[in-house]
């Protein structure tokens, strides 16, 4: 803490000289009022980072002005502080917006780490909003949609760690967005004017995998009739996002780690090394700890990879974050589709949050777009959901009165979805998530299992606890 400006807003002189004492010591700036309508009067003409108000106030008290203050900077941190410790008064300052709630007589170091955490909050949401508006001036689309602590502090990170050169890795599973976190990061950095080159390290064999990485000279191989830069070439001053790290062959790995120290490539079939400027990120659904282990990962290369770890938490361990995400679709696929669908039933919407989501966000994404496609109401009710978010009984009744307005078509591709779907998620339960064991049970390759799982947004990590 230092230098944030305080408004106190407190009827006794003495108790707010006794709070100007305590809070400039920690060199803060503060600023004494004795009723809410100076307290106004000083939020309109100057800016602060923190209120610290006593709810009982002459004329107006202390929860108008905190309702009025919310009017005029939705974000700014409030603080209630009373003699008059009732537990209505706490809930409906918390309820309005307050930040936190102590009583008096209170210790000096309580009211310390209550104002420091204020503060800290504060300017999260202050950094968040400054990269907000930059990544606007950017011609990317995506957006981070954000309600939960956890996302603000990633949010947070993004802004520190774009203003770096350092190689960062993400991690978190299937569909939670972590090449949504790569963009951030470079079109918040200083190298946003150059190019963001991505690529999937398992969507391609090891020879044309590395022929996209390192590009190659002229008669190299067969066809080679000419030379091509890699992607490392092409994002000179620029970002390479590698999406799904784990699955790189050793013998890639070892040539990563070699441009990750040296900072230079050497084309397929090229004797001359070429220098290179460029901030790689890696993202990962695996445990590269595990592979390390098992000797399918280069312990170094993690390590090299590993500088800025970020780790994007599952959709279920972040629910604050499912009313802005469902709000956010809504609107989105309203807008696509030319509909103007306004929400969600109760008991649809409790069906929605109490969902496992092993797809995470992609899930999420994929059944609100359905929803608002095939909807032909206004809200969206329990009936309109998929079985895989309802629980069995729900899912029942639902199957029993599916709409009829529905053509065979879909109907019959909606039935194989869910079918392939769950029969898939139940043969990774029973093997715990053992991919080879379960294709081997349905009879099918690995890398085809391994794709379905992810048009599904599925992980095996999900069924291994």
């Amino acid at each position: 803490m230092a230098g944030e400006r305080i408004l106190v807003v407190d009827d006794d002189p003495g108790m707010g000289q006794l709070l100007k004492r305590v809070l400039e010591k920690e060199s803060l700036k503060v600023f004494n009022v004795l009723c809410g309508e100076e307290a106004l009067e000083e939020l309109e003409k100057r800016e602060f980072d923190l209120v610290i108000s006593d709810i009982k106030l002459p004329g107006m008290d202390g929860l108008e002005l905190l309702k009025k203050t919310k009017q005029l900077s939705p974000d700014l941190m409030v603080i209630m502080i009373t003699a008059y410790a009732k537990v209505e008064s706490a809930v409906e300052a918390m309820k309005i917006g307050a930040y936190d709630y102590i009583t008096k007589p209170f210790r000096t170091d309580e009211l310390k780490l209550v104002v420091a955490k204020a503060l800290e909050r504060q300017r999260i949401i202050e950094e968040n909003r400054y990269l907000r508006q930059e990544l606007s001036k950017k011609s990317w689309q995506g957006n981070m949609v954000i309600g939960s602590q956890v996302m603000h502090n990633i949010f947070a990170t993004i802004n520190q760690v774009a203003q770096t050169n350092a190689t960062i890795l993400v991690t978190g599973e299937s569909g939670t967005g972590k090449e949504l976190v790569a963009r951030a990061i470079h079109y918040a950095s200083p190298r946003r004017e150059n190019r963001l080159m991505t690529i999937h390290c398992s969507s391609l064999p090891e020879s044309l995998l590395e022929n996209e990485l390192f590009g190659h000279v002229k008669g190299a191989f067969t066809g080679a009739h000419e030379s091509k830069k890699g992607l490392f070439e092409v994002a000179h001053h620029g970002t390479v996002f590698l999406d799904e790290i784990g699955d790189l062959p050793l013998g890639t790995q070892a040539k990563l780690l070699r441009v990750l120290q040296e900072h230079e490539v050497r084309r397929i079939g090229g004797t001359e090394y070429i220098k290179i400027d460029v901030r790689v990120i890696a993202a990962t659904n695996q445990d590269l700890e595990t592979a390390v282990q098992e000797e399918r990962f280069r312990e170094d290369l993690y390590y090299r990879l590993k500088v800025i770890p970020i780790r994007i938490p599952p959709l279920r361990e972040r629910k604050d974050d499912m009313p802005p995400l469902l709000q956010y679709f809504l609107n989105k696929f309203n807008q696509e589709n030319n509909k103007n669908v306004k929400g969600f039933s109760t008991n649809a919407l409790e069906a929605i949050m109490a969902h496992h989501w092993p797809g995470n966000v992609r899930e999420l994404e994929n059944l609100i777009e359905r929803v608002v496609i095939l909807s032909q109401k206004d809200i969206i009710g329990l009936e309109d959901l998929p079985g895989s978010v309802l629980k069995k009984g729900e899912a029942d009744e639902v199957r029993l009165s599916f709409p009829n307005y529905i053509p065979y078509r879909e109907c019959r591709d909606w039935v194989l979805k869910e079918f392939n779907q769950k029969i898939i998620e139940e043969k990774l339960r029973l093997t715990r998530g053992n991919i080879s064991q379960a294709a081997k049970d349905l009879a099918i390759e690995r890398a085809h299992l391994q794709r379905i799982m992810r048009r599904y947004g599925l992980s095996a990590k999900d069924y291994r606890s």
